[in-house]
């Protein structure tokens, strides 16, 4: 009976610790099927080649890798079992290798001073590790360790020691044991001195909780979890834990290390809630909290079983799992990942195959998945054709001759010749020789029949030329070759499959086209046509084929699932799950973030610097605080860089206290007993937290022991305050040292450098100007004497203007910096009476404004020009007449004419012929612009010299046109 592949054992995670002594792994992996199975690896997503792998074999299905090495061997396997019915995709299980790195060569540890009764935190620092680690402190010398208790606790997620209260007997030196739980390595640390400081004794103070658990912890189903909480204070605080829903503990929670760590095995959904830890002493207390969230890891609820259908029937398939997140779900037929189409759908765990054909039988897996875990269930579908009546006999090796009547047996036997019982002719070793005509010839009592073919031997068909698995990059081209030899009767038909397709050259010539001579040609490749193409050749009397593999390279595809694990005021950790490699091992990972601050998204940097292919998890670093971030990931091959993966949630990193200071500080001016002072607001993205805004401090300069005055400004985009005091009496235009810092619920920022702010300035005195003259209709000119030297600073003066007092809306002003005594005012409006006054300035602003002086402007010239302007001409003579122009009453009186030529004419005398050169200077001499009495004033006369009329004589329309 035949069968596909069923599961007898998958894969399972290992950690192995680093440089152990046998430097060998085995994954095991064991199917059951008929016929037998095949068995093939792969690592993070791409197939392991055991052929040229020297390191890696199988024994069965079972994968072993000697010699290991910690940068190719870490990551994600898989097994796939195949035969004839199909493939199937075992678990996902992880080989990681367990090590513990020395402290790095370093200079003797700094002493840490304290003072006796105060807190003290001693930091580990552990080296660079994998593999779960845990944590010791030697006092002065071994054996004598560190006794946790009331006072002192070591942290189990830091490996820190923390110090309620330090006593005198505590004065040594400290040093931090790390061990491995895995490799059984140890690695010490250089000690760490502490001492007491001889300043006094510290005071007593409220708890201050050093160790302290997220604000949001995930804890999955079944594990173990341990929140701690520790506090310094003065005196030794008592540690104690509720949950904030009123809920008592049950009975497996544990409390260790007095009290400083609460444990909870076998977590539940009955677990989950707020968890408050309590320190407190005489002066107070302190409280943290946290909330532990309930995952779990996928789990069934509906599984898929083996079907068998018809071709053209309809497939459907369930299955459900719970889990927390909740699951998403994924379908694979054959050990590939299962994609929809037209045919094939997939939404919420449920897959429908509309019209089934025989290429859609095969192993089908569902695939149920959260960060957690993943789970496959795995069902055969079956798909056959319904019976139908024998209509042709397939050809054999061996040809044969029917003969359906029943004829007597033993005719016409030989050693290669034999007929059969049931009238079939076999021949056997059949040559050219038995090329001829047979009949067959039935008889009975009733009579006789006979029917007669024709057998033709020809040469054997062998093909010449075979395709070969092949690598190429997508985008490229190639030629899958497929050339044969046969015997020249014999019709020859090519054609080619891909995938157990037929290709349709017709619907899909964008990229395939079949040569005459039957090779198949493949223009720009996509990675959609990496896989087994066959090339089939069919005679008359046979039927060949020749397969090849072609394995189409490309950047990698989008990674998925990311999300954050992790987050902190200034990092997150990332997960996320590799895409496809698309035949080119991933070997990096770039990650990117984007907020509502960025334009786009930007590459951040990450712990660790460079993000190898192997690894599925980082912590990016250097965040903002309390901004919210958006964060997706890039895999880049040895073709190159791939799509980003669709973007994580937005999550908002936590607050913490401000740490830019304003810039650009700066200030004064402003009006008697002020001391304005400036800054440049901290952008949105650098607040860090709610309650933003900003403290204002300043104090005499140079007065470094007096203390500083501040003040709280409360509106994040402020970016001036003016601080106003009657009673200080603040002296005018005072240096002051200025700083501004910012500050949030979380507390205070850093302050801003120093910068000299002035107070403001008193007000000027009165001044009068001294004279004014109208210039023309549009300007007048103001003068007045400088001011006598006062205390008072003078930056200028401003001239006020206006036409009426009724009318306030014509007040104009003219402003100059500088010691000036005249100013020009212009724009003004012609015989019109003006009122001006003159005032200093500075920057408290302008002084009192002088006694207004009036005075009228000019009255404009005339606004028309002369009319019906003649001209004639006597012999040399030119002369000219026009109407004489009379002046309104707003205008000013006529006193003269101004005659003077376009300069069209000098540009045609320009053109005359060279020889008249002394003619020209002479005329453009006399074209000069004359004034004349205008007291006849009707007509005046320009004399032209003779030589101009005679160079015009031939055409003098051609210039006096243009006077």
């Amino acid at each position: 009976m035949f069968q596909g592949p069923k599961w007898r054992t998958e894969p399972s995670d290992l950690i192995l610790p680093y440089n152990s002594p046998d430097q060998k792994a085995v994954i095991k992996c064991e199917a059951e099927g008929t016929p037998s199975l095949q068995y093939r690896w792969s690592l993070n997503g791409t197939l392991i080649d055991l052929r040229s792998d020297y390191r890696r074999h199988m024994s069965g299905g079972n994968l072993t890798i000697s010699g290991l090495d910690r940068d190719q061997d870490t990551g994600i396997y898989q097994c796939t079992a195949s035969n004839k019915w199909g493939s199937l995709l075992s678990h996902r299980a992880s080989l990681q290798f367990a090590y513990l790195e020395n402290y790095k060569t370093q200079t003797v540890r700094s002493a840490v001073n304290v003072r006796e009764g105060q807190g003290v935190v001693l930091l580990c620092g552990p080296p660079t590790h994998s593999g779960e680690l845990t944590f010791a402190w030697i006092f002065n010398e071994y054996p004598y360790f560190v006794q946790q208790d009331t006072r002192r606790f070591i942290s189990q997620e830091t490996g820190s020691l923390y110090v309620a209260k330090v006593e005198s007997s505590d004065v040594g030196n400290y040093t931090c044991v790390v061990n491995n739980t895995i490799t059984r390595e140890k690695v010490l640390s250089l000690p760490t001195p502490l001492v007491l400081r001889n300043d006094g004794v510290m005071g007593e103070y409220e708890p201050k909780i050093e160790v302290h658990f997220p604000d949001s912890i995930p804890a999955a189903k079944g594990s173990t979890v341990k929140l701690e909480c520790f506090a310094l204070g003065n005196p030794v605080p008592e540690i104690s834990w509720r949950r904030t829903s009123g809920v008592p503990f049950p009975g497996k929670v544990k409390m260790r290390n007095s009290n400083a760590v609460l444990e909870i095995p076998n977590f539940q959904q009955e677990d989950t809630g707020t968890y408050e830890c309590v320190a407190e002493n005489s002066r107070g207390k302190n409280t943290a909290r946290g909330r532990l969230s309930f995952h779990a890891k996928p789990h069934w609820l509906q599984t898929i079983t083996d079907t068998a259908l018809s071709i053209e029937e309809n497939l459907f398939w369930e299955c459900k799992a719970s889990g927390k997140p909740k699951p998403s779900y994924s379908w694979l037929r054959n050990g590939e990942t299962l994609t929809s189409e037209t045919r094939v759908q997939m939404e919420n765990g449920a897959l429908t195959v509309s019209a089934l054909n025989l290429s859609d039988a095969g192993l089908y897996q569902c695939v149920a998945e959260n960060k957690h875990g993943v789970i496959y269930s795995s069902a055969e579908l079956m798909a056959s054709m319904v019976p139908s009546p024998l209509g042709a006999v397939a050809p054999s090796h061996l040809p044969w001759v029917l003969c359906l009547p029943h004829i007597s047996p033993g005719c016409c036997a030989s050693l290669r010749i034999a007929l059969l019982p049931n009238g079939t002719l076999r021949i056997a070793n059949v040559t050219k020789r038995d090329s001829a005509s047979y009949t067959c010839i039935a008889r009975n009592q009733f009579g006789s029949a006979s029917t007669t073919g024709m057998l033709l031997v020809t040469e054997p068909t062998r093909i010449t030329l075979r395709p070969t698995n092949m690598e190429i990059i997508v985008g490229e081209s190639i030629v899958l070759p497929c050339q044969m030899a046969c015997d020249p009767a014999l019709d020859v038909s090519f054609s080619w499959a891909f995938n157990g397709q037929l290709i349709d050259f017709q619907r899909d010539g964008e990229h395939f086209e079949r040569t005459i001579s039957g090779d198949l040609m493949i223009r720009s490749i996509q990675l959609s046509h990496g896989g087994k193409y066959v090339c089939h050749i069919d005679t008359d009397v046979e039927s060949l084929s020749a397969s090849a593999i072609l394995v189409v390279k490309g950047p990698p595809g989008p990674p998925d699932k990311v999300s954050v694990e992790e987050i902190t005021d200034s990092t997150a950790q990332l997960s996320w799950s590799p895409g496809r490699d698309n035949g080119s091992p991933i070997t990096g990972y770039i990650l990117q973030a984007r907020t509502a601050f960025t334009v786009g998204w930007q590459a951040v940097d990450t712990v660790p610097e460079v993000v190898n292919g192997n690894l599925l998890t980082a912590t990016v670093v250097g965040l903002n605080a309390w901004v919210e971030y958006q964060f997706r990931v890039v895999a880049r091959n040895s073709v190159g860089v791939g799509e980003p993966s669709p973007p994580s949630i937005k999550t908002r990193t936590e607050d913490a206290m401000p740490d830019a200071a304003p810039t650009d500080v700066g200030g004064g001016g402003g009006t008697k007993s002020e001391l304005v002072i400036t800054w440049e607001p901290v952008p949105e993205e650098l607040q860090n937290g709610e309650g933003f805004g900003y403290i204002v401090a300043f104090r005499p300069a140079g007065a470094a022991g007096t203390p500083w005055t501040r003040a709280a400004v409360s509106t994040p985009g402020a970016s001036r305050h003016a601080f106003r005091n009657d009673s200080l009496l603040m002296p005018p235009f005072a240096p002051f040292d200025v700083k501004v810092a910012a500050f949030n619920d979380k507390g205070p920022g850093p302050f801003s450098s120093v910068a000299t702010v002035f107070s403001a300035e008193e007000g000027r005195t009165e001044m009068s100007p001294d004279s004014a003259r109208s210039v023309s209709a549009a300007q007048i000119e103001v003068f007045w004497e400088p001011l006598p030297a006062v205390p008072e600073r003078v930056l200028g003066y401003e001239v006020v203007y206006w036409e009426d007092d009724t009318k306030p809306d014509t007040v104009g002003k003219v402003r100059i910096s500088g010691n000036y005594t005249l100013v020009n005012v212009t724009g003004l409006t012609g015989h019109t009476p003006y009122y001006l006054a003159v005032a200093a300035f500075n920057t408290a602003g302008s002084g009192p404004q002088s006694v207004a002086i009036n005075i009228t402007t000019k009255k404009p010239p005339p606004g028309q020009p002369p009319v019906n302007v003649e001209w004639s001409m006597t012999g040399s003579l030119l002369t000219l007449h026009w109407d004489p122009v009379v002046a309104t009453e707003t205008e000013s009186p006529v006193t003269g004419y101004m005659v003077q030529p376009e300069m069209e004419i000098a540009s045609i005398l320009t053109r005359l012929p060279s020889c008249f050169g002394r003619i020209m200077k002479q005329v453009q001499q006399r074209l000069a612009v004359r004034e004349f009495d205008s007291q006849p004033a009707d007509r005046f006369l320009v004399h032209i010299s003779n030589c101009l009329w005679a160079a015009l004589s031939k055409n003098p329309y051609m210039i006096l046109n243009n006077v």
